[in-house]
């Protein structure tokens, strides 16, 4: 196991965390005021270290073609993908959630082919199969679709849309500049949207009833799910491609699940146990097996 298959793994600990935290926060914290601030901040970050390191020199390299192809990836990867996101997590269970995000690695695949960047071998499939299996048992066996959720579970489809847009369609700038640059403008570009939309939310909002805890929690997520594990996720997307990179999304729901056990007090069956180890062995399937 390589220094990178540990960096995606963090990020999936990261990410599967993060379903748990943002649902406790936003019982104070208004959804798009929420959003906006981590936006913000991981904006702010992302701009920090260009412009304070060397690479932004790199900057001068891009072409007109490149900003487009940035400001598009913003629009669906950070901005859509974003409002989906949220305001799903605000409306529907972590279960639902996570099962509906964990599909995202076959659409990731199947858009990856469609486009000719990579050919799914035989056996990735047989790896993708097996951790829809296990993805089944964690989440699906037994999972609420009840029309109370219908809205959360509809956006979470969008976002996994979106996100896998995103994925697919930054596979070939990455290949002429650094991930580094590319998040941070891509991330810039979609926030900027993103908090202009909410503007008038913005003003319209009480922040003396946000607690100090839920502004703690809003800096976590944005330091951890949107700087930290957005740079693993396109350097994972620039060595290793789209489809192996997205099967570790399978571990998303095992994380999110167990800290939702831990922290919110949502119970663990036998069935997601079982499926917790069927994902193992996709992901060991289709990350390694050539």
């Amino acid at each position: 196991m390589t220094a990178l298959d540990f960096l995606l793994l963090l990020m999936i600990l990261i990410w599967g965390s993060n379903f748990s935290i943002v649902k406790v926060a936003l019982r104070d914290f208004p959804e798009g005021p929420f959003n906006a601030m981590r936006l913000v901040t991981a904006m702010t970050v992302y701009l920090a270290v260009i412009f304070g390191t060397s690479a932004r020199e790199r900057l001068r390299a891009l072409t007109r073609r490149d900003w487009i192809e940035l400001f598009f990836l913003g629009s669906v990867g950070t901005f859509l993908y974003q409002f989906c996101f949220v305001a799903s997590v605000k409306r529907t269970s972590v279960a639902n959630g996570s099962l509906i995000i964990g599909v995202s690695p076959i659409v990731i695949a199947l858009m990856s082919a469609i486009a000719g960047h990579e050919r799914i071998r035989p056996v990735r499939w047989l790896g993708i199969a097996v951790a829809m299996l296990g993805l089944y048992f964690v989440v699906g066996h037994g999972v609420d679709m009840s029309a109370e959720t219908f809205r959360g579970d509809l956006l979470m489809m969008g976002g996994v849309l979106c996100w896998s847009i995103y994925s697919v369609a930054s596979q070939p700038i990455l290949k002429r500049h650094s991930p580094l640059v590319v998040i941070a403008l891509t991330f810039s570009f979609g926030a900027t949207l993103y908090v202009l939309t909410m503007t008038p939310t913005l003003i319209a909002t009480d922040w003396s009833a946000v607690s100090g805890f839920s502004w703690m929690m809003m800096l976590t997520s944005a330091l951890l799910a949107l700087n930290l594990s957005y740079w693993i996720w396109y350097t994972g997307l620039q060595r290793l491609g789209g489809s192996r990179t997205s099967v570790y999304s399978y571990l998303t729901p095992v994380v999110a699940m167990i800290v939702a056990a831990i922290w919110l007090s949502e119970p663990v069956s036998a069935n997601q146990l079982a499926g917790a180890g069927a994902i193992f062995a996709g992901l060991l399937i289709t990350r390694f097996v050539n």
